[in-house]
């Protein structure tokens, strides 16, 4: 058995593709493996994604 691979994926891979990432990695432990990116990644996390 193969385990599945989920991809969240936004603009800039800097909060809500990550923050997404991070759920299902806390949720679905190791029966899943969990990749985040961005199509035009930024060099830091946007802060308002952090309720900044």
């Amino acid at each position: 058995m193969t385990t599945p691979t989920v991809l969240f994926v936004c603009v800039h891979n800097a909060g809500r593709s990550q923050m997404a990432a991070a759920l299902l990695e806390r949720i679905a432990g190791n029966r899943v493996r969990v990749l985040s990116a961005g199509t035009q990644p930024v060099d830091a996390v946007h802060l308002a994604s952090l309720g900044a």
